[in-house]
């Protein structure tokens, strides 16, 4: 299985697996974002260790059923050869209705055909009131005129 944009990385490249990746965690479709990454994908989150897809799955599954109303942007931060890292925000409520925007950076490494082998993030919760809230675009991908990270000083 292929998943381009395919390693090694241009600009354009970098970018667009970029918004590929942020499209998919909006869709919040556990099965079908983890078909990015390889069948041994290892995953540093927060200090959760994962391997494999199956447990990216149930991973997500457990993250989504708890982050409601969960908006995602992330910015292209550099990128070598089959690396990309990223800065990202994204927001979302508990189920007492708290809202919080969750800031961090990913590392990400690729294999030949594309899917993500390793992904390292680093995340920080922020708690906002309802008002402060800047990601309000219906469920689903960030609509191409909503600015990014960078447009909205985040």
């Amino acid at each position: 299985m292929s998943r381009p944009p395919l390693p090694p990385f241009t600009e354009a490249t970098a970018h667009r697996k970029v918004r590929l990746a942020e499209d998919a965690w909006n869709e919040r479709d556990p099965a079908k974002v983890a078909l990015a990454y390889s069948a041994g994908s290892h995953w540093r989150n927060r200090a959760e260790f994962l391997s494999g897809r199956e447990e990216i799955v149930a991973f997500l599954t457990r993250k989504w059923a708890r982050e409601h109303d969960y908006r995602l942007i992330k910015e292209l931060w550099t990128f070598a050869g089959d690396r990309i890292a990223v800065r990202f925000a994204y927001e979302w409520r508990d189920e007492r209705g708290g809202w919080f925007r969750s800031y961090g950076n990913e590392n990400w490494e690729f294999d030949a055909a594309g899917l993500m082998r390793r992904r390292i993030a680093s995340i920080n919760d922020l708690p906002i009131r309802e008002a402060q809230r800047l990601f309000r675009w219906p469920q689903g991908p960030r609509p191409p005129q909503h600015p990014g990270l960078s447009e909205l000083g985040l």
